[in-house]
């Protein structure tokens, strides 16, 4: 039996209407049915009953009733195989990925492979996992960001609305410094530089896809520097991004000729190499992340590389201080 959702609003859907945060994660979902949820309080934001106009601000809930999840053509996405809490087993490797906890904040180590949030055909995602992450709290942590479903690393939770607020409000000023790591096929030229390619979402038979479009594109902003290469057939990059579009980073990688390891969707079959020595997984990690304080000076926090990262960099000989 499917369940009712409390699904986090996330820095990148800040500021979208209700009516289209729905269109965007829930395209089946007919308008006048919508509006109807909407009349009989079953669709709520942070259980208050809400307006299709209404602009959603990150770390606000928004309840999703049983129909809604059914309509996107999954039987059940409660994101735990049709249970509403993880397991033992589950809530134990969850809180072993915990990097930092206080009453305020949460950081978290996200594996590669875990979605952030679900959608059309996502049956597990980590959401609809953070009850698992309470640790006695009154609520459950809220989303304030997102990485992709293969990207792991750093992931920042707040434990209050109030923090959720805090840390949206850091994010949208852009004040949070973001590093990530990455391998990729071939070594860019110059050894550093900034990419400043507009992105905009376009169609794809692999799904959501951006591209480069000066015209209609947003603007996205990449810091990039070798850190390591293996002659001219891999480097690792230290990649820092300014902006915070969809697959930004793997976008630019590939435009700059070289797309991170792994990566089909936007390297095609240059992301990959000959021979069964290394992993074919994304090699993506979000290193670091440092919040901005009221004292001046930042937060950091660090993830360790996960485990076929870490073996591709010893196969490479790159090495981690």
């Amino acid at each position: 039996m499917t369940t009712v959702q409390s699904v986090t609003v996330t820095m990148e859907d800040s500021g979208l209407r209700l009516d289209r945060w729905f269109r965007r994660h829930h395209p089946a979902l007919k308008h006048g049915r919508l509006e109807k949820l909407l009349r009989t309080g079953e669709v709520r934001v942070d259980g208050r009953r809400a307006s299709a106009g209404l602009r959603l601000e990150a770390g606000q809930m928004v309840r999703v009733p049983p129909g809604v999840i059914l309509s996107a053509g999954s039987a059940d996405e409660t994101g735990m195989d049709g249970k509403s809490v993880p397991d033992a087993r589950e809530t134990a490797a969850l809180r072993a990925r915990v990097l930092y906890r206080d009453e305020h904040l949460l950081v978290l180590d996200k594996p590669a492979g875990l979605p952030v949030q679900g959608g059309s055909g996502t049956v597990r995602h980590l959401d609809a996992m953070l009850d698992a992450l309470r640790f006695e709290a009154p609520e459950r942590p809220r989303l304030v960001h997102r990485l992709d479903k293969d990207t792991s690393g750093v992931l920042l939770l707040a434990r209050t609305a109030a923090a959720a607020a805090t840390l949206a409000g850091a994010f949208r000023s852009r004040t949070v410094r973001k590093t990530y790591w990455a391998v990729v096929t071939g070594v860019p030229e110059p050894a550093t530089g900034r990419l400043s390619i507009p992105l905009a979402k376009g169609p794809s038979r692999q799904g959501e896809r951006v591209m480069a479009d000066a015209d209609d594109g947003k603007e996205a902003v990449t810091d990039y520097r070798v850190m390591g290469q293996a002659g001219q057939r891999v480097a690792w990059l230290e990649l820092e991004p300014r902006t915070g579009r969809t697959h930004q980073l793997r976008a630019h990688c590939a435009l700059l000729g070289t797309p991170v390891l792994g990566d089909g969707k936007y390297g095609g079959a240059a992301a990959f190499l000959p021979g069964g020595e290394i992993a074919r997984q994304l090699h993506l990690h979000a290193r670091t992340l440092v919040l901005p304080t009221t004292k001046g000076g930042g937060r950091c926090f660090t993830a360790p590389l996960p485990s076929h990262m870490a073996a591709t960099f010893a196969f490479f000989g790159f090495y981690v201080a």
